[in-house]
């Protein structure tokens, strides 16, 4: 089984000295490089280069640079996604985001988890857990999603929060560790003011 293998299966691998590995790192690090130094005007380029990085992309994705991902190709991007300034995304494993998924300014995916022993992280060992994002999720500023979590439907983070473990459809949650703190309800659509004629 090789290194590749071994990650999408969910079982310890090497990401560090693997050739196979690091010239998949290597040529989506470059895309993105790529993507980040186009004119931000440019949506045009800035979407085929998008198609170029994901492994699958709806329609109307917008990405503000820089954007960094591992692989890219383990990264599946709905329709309707925005993501904003400094996103990174760490798809050893999968990612999954759904439609209507806005995610605010410097916040990380990260499915990559070092091995705990010391002499396995010593040798580059990792493994890589899937992170799913519903659809209609907003993730605030600042905020990192950790491997293994799975974010419901019509679901809001809160800026800054640390997403450890699922977080279920329909709620509100932030925090560190990230954590429910309530349903959204009708009432959350008279929160914000409305200009009416």
């Amino acid at each position: 089984m090789t290194e590749k293998e071994k990650a999408q299966a969910g079982y310890l691998y090497n990401a560090n000295y693997d050739e196979e590995i690091l010239k998949d790192i290597h040529a989506c690090n470059d895309l993105c490089y790529e993507f980040n130094q186009i004119r931000p005007s440019d949506r045009d380029a800035q979407t085929k280069l998008l198609a170029q990085i994901f492994g699958s992309m709806g329609e109307h994705v917008f990405v503000n640079a820089p954007l960094w991902c591992d692989y890219g190709y383990n990264t599946t991007v709905g329709d309707y996604f925005f993501a904003n300034h400094n996103c990174q995304i760490l798809d050893g494993g999968k990612v999954t985001f759904g439609d209507h998924v806005f995610i605010a300014p410097n916040c990380t995916f990260t499915t990559a988890e070092h091995a705990l022993d010391a002499q396995q992280r010593n040798a580059g060992l990792e493994v890589a857990l899937p992170i799913h994002i519903g659809n209609n999720v907003w993730i605030g500023a600042g905020v990192t999603v950790l491997g293994g979590v799975t974010i419901g439907d019509n679901t809001v983070i809160g800026a800054g929060s640390v997403v450890t473990k699922d977080i279920p459809s329909g709620v509100i949650a932030f925090g560190v560790p990230c954590r429910v703190q309530r349903e959204i309800t009708k009432e959350d659509k008279k929160r914000y003011p409305i200009f009416e004629e």
